[in-house]
């Protein structure tokens, strides 16, 4: 075989394995098969073949992937390619579904170390089992080899504008090779002027991922505890917008492997097919890159130190969920010049309240020192205290409370959610008419996870605010905050 077939036969290695990278693996064995059954067998091409299969990404591939190897291995029993391209298949494969080849991997790999200790296949290989194939099909495994390559660049180099001729000067040594195309666009893209930061999310995404979770938690603590009238949208938009950099990021990401495939596209289209090439091909293989590791030690770590974050948070957020307000009963005898009766007997408008969750309460009725039996009450009073960790707004506001209340009571003019109640629960008031005296009355009703209260007195010509100031006046004086 001459120089001319040795170069057409590296082109053509180049065209299979762009082909593949290019996400055409069926044209790649269609080539590679056809120049091997005209030609005979070349290790090269049956690397590139069996690649081809493995990109299917399928077990009837894989086993097709299998037999090229050990075919190529008949032929080149020490070929290193090929024996680091079938150990890196047993590697991948599932020790259960398919035993024997998964246990051929380290026979392989013991014949590697014998015969090329130090070299990069070697490496590849014994790294199979945890990194990220270069070839891979999948557009996540696509953007993490494009990440890790251009900030291994970016950090390696002096400069940008370093990294970004140097990828260019790899690239055009072995245009047909789409890892180091991506490179070279990726980088040439992110040393343009005004891309700093992209370059700064690129080398420090985990770090900022943390960052933006640290702020997140931090505000949804500080909804669960000190400032419960945030919305925990507010903490939900805050970390949405933290995290607006990296779709940017992103659409630049991907336009560079676009703008890649397109390159590879038209230099593969420029490699001659056998019958018809006549030399070019280089001397040397493309430059070498490193495997891509799928997780490495820092985004270990950070990944760590980001579930103790949200454990954390979790664990903050039931048991602030558990909370509750203490508060003690006063039940006054006398109330604002009028004396007072205990209703509880009769009146218990808590009655629904689990008993496990009560801890103190009183219902009382307030008259004029002087009034007849049967005169309305300037006063009714309940309260009640407990752990009602589970109240939420809703139940005072949907109304219910208020008419098993006032149903056959009263003629209601006018219902609203009133501001905060006592100590800032939430409150609902109404207005109506008392049938039995035709008294213009007011009722309110309050709740918060320590407390439910329900206060009913004569209205008169009062308005929305005076009602609510009324309430909140009286829950004050039946309620107090326990001390200790």
């Amino acid at each position: 075989m001459n120089d001319n077939d040795d170069n057409t036969r590296d082109d053509l290695r180049e065209r299979v394995d762009a082909l593949v990278a290019l996400g055409r693996p069926a044209e790649a064995r269609t080539t590679a098969r056809g120049v091997l059954d005209a030609g005979g067998p070349d290790a090269g091409l049956l690397l590139a073949l069996a690649h081809a299969h493995m990109a299917e990404d399928d077990d009837d591939h894989d086993d097709a992937a299998e037999r090229v190897f050990r075919e190529g291995l008949e032929a080149f029993p020490d070929h290193i390619g090929l024996l680091a391209g079938y150990a890196e298949l047993c590697a991948r494969t599932d020790a259960l579904d398919r035993p024997g080849r998964h246990a051929r991997g380290p026979v392989l790999l013991a014949r590697l170390r014998e015969l090329a200790p130090d070299s990069p296949e070697l490496r590849r290989s014994e790294a199979a089992g945890s990194s990220v194939a270069t070839t891979a099909k999948d557009s996540v495994s696509a953007h993490r080899v494009q990440s890790f390559d251009a900030a291994r660049a970016f950090a390696e180099a002096p400069t940008a504008r370093a990294a970004a001729a140097q990828a260019a000067q790899r690239a055009a040594a072995a245009p047909t090779v789409l890892r180091l195309a991506v490179l070279a666009e990726t980088t040439d893209a992110l040393a343009a002027p005004g891309r700093t930061w992209s370059r700064v999310l690129l080398r420090r995404g985990p770090e900022y991922r943390f960052a933006v979770g640290v702020a997140t938690a931090v505000l949804i603590v500080l909804r669960l505890t000190v400032l419960p009238g945030v919305p925990y949208g507010v903490a939900t938009g805050v970390g949405l917008l933290l995290g607006l950099p990296f779709l940017g990021l992103r659409q630049q990401l991907w336009a560079a492997r676009r703008r890649a495939a397109e390159r590879v596209a038209a230099a593969v289209a420029g490699v001659a097919p056998a019958d018809e090439a006549g030399g070019g091909g280089t001397e040397a293989g493309p430059p070498e890159l490193p495997p891509v590791p799928r997780v490495t030690p820092r985004e270990y770590a950070f990944a760590g130190a980001g579930l103790a974050l949200l454990l954390a948070v979790g664990v903050t957020a039931y048991v602030s969920s558990l909370a509750y307000p203490r508060y003690d009963v006063v039940a006054h005898d006398t109330f604002r010049g009028l004396k007072g009766f205990d209703l509880r007997e009769e009146f218990d408008p808590f009655g629904a309240v689990p008993d496990s969750e009560l801890k103190e309460s009183t219902a009382r009725v307030y008259v004029a020192e002087d009034a007849a039996a049967d005169a309305a009450a300037e006063y009714l009073v309940a309260v009640t205290t407990g752990d009602f960790h589970g109240m939420r707004e809703s139940y005072v506001d949907d109304g219910s409370a208020f008419s098993a209340q006032t149903e056959g009571a009263g003629i209601v003019h006018d219902a609203w959610r009133a501001g905060t109640g006592p100590y800032g629960s939430w409150m609902r008031c109404l207005r109506y008419t008392e049938v039995t005296t035709g008294t213009l009355r007011a009722m309110c009703l309050w709740a918060d996870k320590g407390s439910m209260g329900m206060v009913l007195f004569t209205a008169g010509d009062k308005n929305r605010d005076a009602i609510e100031d009324t309430a909140r006046s009286v829950g004050a004086d039946f309620l107090q905050p326990a001390r200790g």
